[in-house]
């Protein structure tokens, strides 16, 4: 499939896709923002699309989890840190919930336990708390996708084994 053919068939869903961001926005305008990203990510991602397919159901996913993405980005962006002395994590939304585990630790603790990381595998782990995708940090640190994945993981690993003993019993 050429690329005009790819794009007049993803235009061509403009409308269904529009439908399904109001259902999930509410809102026109996060609702036009969601279809564009939609559209993006997909051009983007045209490879991964095979001919014959379902396009809506592919399409409805890219959607629903550039939503959940999203939401969840939305939510941490809430947080807030109190630089008085006994820092506290304060949740500016509504809906918070006493978590006696981010009381324990602290924004410093945190960056000291990834500031031990080997660099190996802090570089790529700051890169994707920074937003990087996967393929765009192996890009950036020309190494195969699974040695990012792999290299997350273990950063993953060995903070949770460093900060268990701030962990609540």
């Amino acid at each position: 499939m050429s690329s005009i053919e790819f794009n007049q068939l993803l235009t061509s869903h403009q409308e269904f896709l529009s439908g399904f961001a109001m259902g999930f926005t509410r809102d026109r305008e996060d609702a036009n923002d969601l279809v564009q990203e939609t559209f993006v990510k997909a051009l983007r991602y045209k490879n991964n699309f095979k001919e014959g397919t379902n396009i809506k159901g592919w399409l409805y996913t890219i959607m629903r989890n550039i939503f959940i993405n999203n939401y969840k980005r939305k939510r941490f962006q809430n947080t807030i840190v109190d630089q008085t002395e006994n820092q506290y994590f304060l949740n500016a939304s509504q809906d918070y919930h006493h978590d006696s585990v981010t009381t324990l630790i602290n924004i410093d603790d945190i960056q000291t336990a990834i500031d031990r990381l080997k660099f190996d595998f802090r570089k790529p782990f700051t890169m994707f708390l920074d937003g990087f995708h996967y393929d765009e940090i192996a890009e950036e640190l020309g190494i195969p996708m699974g040695t990012v994945k792999s290299r997350i993981f273990h950063a993953r690993k060995q903070l949770k084994n460093e900060l268990q003993e701030f962990e609540v019993r």
